[in-house]
């Protein structure tokens, strides 16, 4: 916490009818509660509060009737005249209380103070202090998904969201959405974005995926720039994006806030939290396809996303029923990943540090990402083909963590120690392996401990790490672009995903050779973009 500095104000107030010495800096809100007796009492402490100026949604003035007085008085004369000594005397701050497992909530405490004019300094002194800060926004523009999750985005919205708004004086515009992609297409066409602050989703990936893009694309056409052009090096959009979770799994939200709790993102936007985050272009044939802020996953993440689709109507359920199904179905695909690694860094994928608020691996590396754009240009790849490195082979799952991807069911997610804005993303390669296997493989994104200290089971055995790569059929590698061909279209880039379903004829032979016994399994998944299908299976990442 930062050191107080010079002090503002330091009065005598009283808080539920206690003497509290309360001191205001422009770092710190502090209250003291005054001792009567110099005789020390040990079962009476001294009670102490400090809230951080930054952590102040707002100050609320009073007028408060104190009946207790009037009915000492029955003189309607005085009891009139004690209204008016009174009122307006008292004065309410809300601020941020840090509770368990990253959760903020609202707290508040009230002041009365002896006079007017120290009522009138106090108030006007911690609003001039929240006036100061300039990275809280004030005017947002709010889109609501009703149909993501449970449906219950708008209810959520309307019951714990905006009544914080109201509270902290942060104007809305709200816009519910009516179909799929409508918020993408609203951002890059018709949003005055110039109105707002910042944009707020109350969804969940897929909502949080809507905005990127529209907000990205809008970015770009403003700026003169072709988005649709790999060549161009893109601009980054000025509006902070809020997250208010509404969804099934709202990976992103937990992996960023730490927690999927609407009030807790609420005040982070309130208070003008910011994080920067790495976003990922996906391309096929130099032809732009979509961005990718969370995971990419080809073979099984991709396989659960395309069945669930079919089974929208069980709601979050689905993803269970479909995570069973492809795992009994434990289909492997062939294919051939290419990838450049990410020299020169700070940090590995093995690391057990995770980012956090102030990382020091974002700092550096984030640093010497800008020194590389700056000196950037399109034929480097050409000029760094030694550092390409290729990898063939069968695969149960192929994926491209650009955070941690945590979620309440995998607490670590599927790479604990990626980092939200380093300029990289794990690659993370699953190669064919016995059911059993891919099994423990999926356990331990679920364990919320990497290790295991003490062995009660086996007390003759030595303490083991049980680190989510250490498997010998798992390979993980830190990368800044990796691309991707499927076996049986290295050919044909062209090939788009829709043969699956119209022409699995035309490559039934090509099945046959690895599966003689059937002809059923596929011969290529499809990638699973932040919970979006890609329409191509061939794509280059960056």
């Amino acid at each position: 916490m930062e050191r107080p500095g010079r002090l503002l104000l330091l009065s005598e107030l009283r808080v539920r009818n206690t003497a509290y010495d309360v001191s205001l800096s422009r770092s710190l809100l502090t209250w003291k509660r005054r001792i009567s007796s110099p005789v020390y009492h040990p079962f009476r402490p001294s009670v102490c509060h400090s809230v951080s100026v930054s952590e102040i949604i707002s100050v609320r003035e009073e007028e408060e009737e104190n009946s207790s007085r009037q009915r000492d008085d029955g003189s309607w004369k005085k009891i009139k005249e004690r209204e008016g000594k009174d009122c307006r005397q008292a004065f309410t701050v809300l601020y941020v209380e840090r509770c368990r497992q990253h959760r903020w909530r609202c707290a508040e405490v009230t002041f009365t103070c002896p006079e007017e004019a120290l009522y009138q300094r106090w108030v006007s002194s911690i609003r001039e202090q929240l006036a100061s800060i300039t990275s809280r926004p004030k005017h947002l523009l709010v889109y609501i998904n009703p149909y993501g999750g449970k449906r219950q985005g708008k209810h959520i919205y309307e019951q714990k969201v905006a009544p914080l708004f109201a509270q902290a004086g942060v104007s809305t515009h709200v816009i519910v959405t009516e179909y799929a992609n409508y918020a993408r297409d609203h951002l890059r066409t018709e949003a005055e974005l110039k109105k707002f602050d910042g944009v707020v989703c109350v969804g969940g990936d897929g909502m949080f995926s809507e905005i990127i893009h529209g907000l990205i694309w809008r970015t770009q056409i403003d700026g003169s720039v072709d988005p649709n052009c790999p060549d161009q090096t893109l601009l980054p959009s000025s509006l902070h994006i809020g997250i208010i979770p509404a969804g099934s799994t709202d990976c992103i939200c937990f992996a960023t806030v730490g927690t999927n709790d609407p009030v807790t993102s609420a005040l982070h936007i309130i208070v003008g939290d910011s994080q920067p985050m790495d976003v990922c272009s996906v391309h096929h044939n130099n032809t732009f396809l979509r961005y990718s802020v969370s995971l990419l996953g080809y073979g099984f993440y991709g396989d659960v996303l395309t069945d669930s689709e079919r089974k929208r109507w069980m709601g979050p359920a689905r993803y269970d029923l479909s995570g069973v199904k492809m795992f009994l179905t434990h289909h492997y695909y062939e294919g051939t990943v290419s990838y450049l690694p990410a020299r020169g860094i700070v940090g590995t994928p093995r690391d057990a540090a995770k980012c956090r608020s102030g990382c020091v691996v974002c700092q550096h590396n984030g640093q010497l990402l800008s020194k590389r754009a700056e000196n950037y240009t399109m034929d480097e790849d050409s000029e760094s083909d030694g550092e390409w490195r290729t990898i063939r082979g069968k695969f149960l799952a192929i994926n491209a963590a650009s955070m941690s991807c945590a979620c309440p069911r995998s607490p670590k997610g599927l790479s604990p120690a990626a980092h939200l804005a380093d300029g990289t993303t794990d690659l993370i390669l699953v190669r064919k392996c016995s059911r059993f296997d891919f099994l423990r493989h999926l356990l331990r994104h679920t364990s919320k401990d990497d290790q295991i200290p003490n062995n009660t089971c086996f007390p003759s055995l030595p303490s083991f790490c049980l680190h989510q790569f250490d498997l010998t059929f798992v390979e993980v590698h830190r990368v800044r672009r990796f691309r991707f061909t499927p076996r049986y279209c290295q050919s044909d880039s062209d090939l788009e995903l829709d043969l699956r379903e119209n022409g699995k004829r035309q490559i039934f032979s090509q099945i046959c050779r690895d599966h003689p016994a059937c002809g059923c399994a596929p011969a290529y998944s499809s990638w699973n973009c932040d919970g979006e299908i890609l329409t191509h299976t061939a794509i280059d990442v960056r």
